[in-house]
């Protein structure tokens, strides 16, 4: 076979494969592209292997990275291989795109991504976040995660959850073979404690006086309204900082929650009880033309921080006996107490009926909710106005 010519790959148009000989060959493409490729057997099959397009790579550089795939083979390494390992990501390239591929499942305005970014960057991206994920060894897996297996279990739950997961991504990607933070750690790891821990939480009782406390406190409109709407609803917080007026239709006093920013992820309505309605006629004051109903007073066009409520019940020092979680356990508990049929009150809460039941229940009961939240608003704002109650 004749030897390709600097002059002929520069000129060459009509479409073809031109052999230089030694494997290499010079392929003209009916546009006028020109690349070359080089044909090989590996392990006995045969590979065509792209070495680059002229004229970035010239005849000469094409030659050169022909010959060294013929010395690798040679040598018993496979230069197929080795091209395709030089393409796999690193571990925080990995954990990107894999964040990435996830986050359309995560709920809108949640702290998934927060947690996730925050425990890779303090525990696995010092350790080997810039090494190819290939490279990463199951040691390496538990050397970060076996010190704070007991002694911060929850943190150590979330880290080998989430490296396992970004190479689960690595994985189905083909760049790595198997799953180094997966079953093989389970050994090496003793069996974690499974502790039931409850939200703190106001006896239902109680709830009526912290809401006049919250009412008489310096915090910002916003703040105050947005805990109202929450208790009076028994939402969760994230679910009524985020609501926005276009999900609230006056008239039908209902407030439709899109299923993005549930945790079940299904659509929720809340029907909407005089005292709500009072407090988002309210809420009218605070528009900044955001549409949302409680904008942040700090940052314009924000929702209120996720820790904005929480803060209000520590400076009004009601935090030490409740979360704002806990409010819809003060829900819950005054719903039982007052022989509430069971359906309503984890309808009103959004939970999920398992089991057959579940499986069998369609409707929201939303006409028997309605006056099942007027019942508990009527309830929690039952304390005489003015009347300023400090819960110890």
């Amino acid at each position: 076979m004749a030897k390709l010519t600097a002059a002929f790959v520069r000129s060459v148009k009509e479409p073809g494969r031109y052999g230089d000989g030694d494997t290499l060959f010079l392929r003209v493409t009916p546009s006028g592209t020109r690349s070359w490729i080089q044909r090989l057997t590996i392990e006995g099959r045969r590979h065509d292997i792209g070495l680059g397009a002229f004229p970035v790579v010239s005849l000469e550089k094409a030659r050169r990275r022909a010959f060294e795939n013929r010395v690798a083979i040679a040598d018993g390494r496979n230069p197929l291989a080795e091209k395709r390992r030089a393409r796999v990501p690193s571990f925080r390239d990995a954990a990107e795109r894999t964040i990435e591929a996830t986050r359309a499942r995560w709920r809108e305005g949640g702290k998934t991504e927060k947690i996730w970014r925050q425990v890779l960057s303090q525990r696995a991206f010092p350790a080997f976040g810039d090494r190819p994920v290939d490279a990463i060894t199951r040691e390496d897996v538990l050397r970060i995660v076996a010190p704070i297996w007991s002694s911060k279990p929850e943190v150590a739950r979330r880290l080998r959850q989430f490296v396992r997961l970004i190479l689960a991504w690595a994985q189905a990607h083909g760049h790595v073979e198997h799953n180094v933070a997966g079953e093989g750690l389970d050994g090496a790891l003793p069996a974690m404690r499974r502790l039931k821990t409850h939200l703190r939480a106001l006896a239902y009782q109680d709830v009526p006086a912290a809401l006049e406390t919250v009412e008489a406190s310096g915090a910002s409109l916003a703040a105050k309204l947005c805990l109202r709407l929450t208790v009076l609803t028994a939402v969760r917080s994230g679910e009524a900082r985020l609501a926005t007026w276009s999900e609230v239709d006056l008239d039908a006093k209902v407030w439709t929650i899109p299923a993005a920013r549930m945790k079940v992820g299904a659509e929720h309505r809340v029907p909407l009880s005089d005292a709500t309605l009072t407090v988002l006629e309210q809420a009218r004051e605070l528009d900044d033309g955001s549409g949302l109903l409680f904008p942040s007073p700090l940052n314009r066009g924000r929702p209120l921080s996720n820790m904005s409520l929480t803060k209000l019940l520590r400076t009004t020092g009601l935090a030490e006996q409740a979360t704002v979680h806990g409010f819809r356990s003060s829900f819950r508990d005054w719903a039982a107490e007052s022989g509430k049929a069971r359906e309503l009150a984890e309808a009103a809460l959004a939970h999920t009926v398992a089991g057959v039941e579940g499986a069998y229940f369609r409707s929201d009961l939303f006409e028997r909710r309605r006056r099942l939240m007027e019942q508990w608003s009527t309830f929690v704002t039952a304390t005489p106005a003015g009347k300023v109650v400090s819960i110890r």
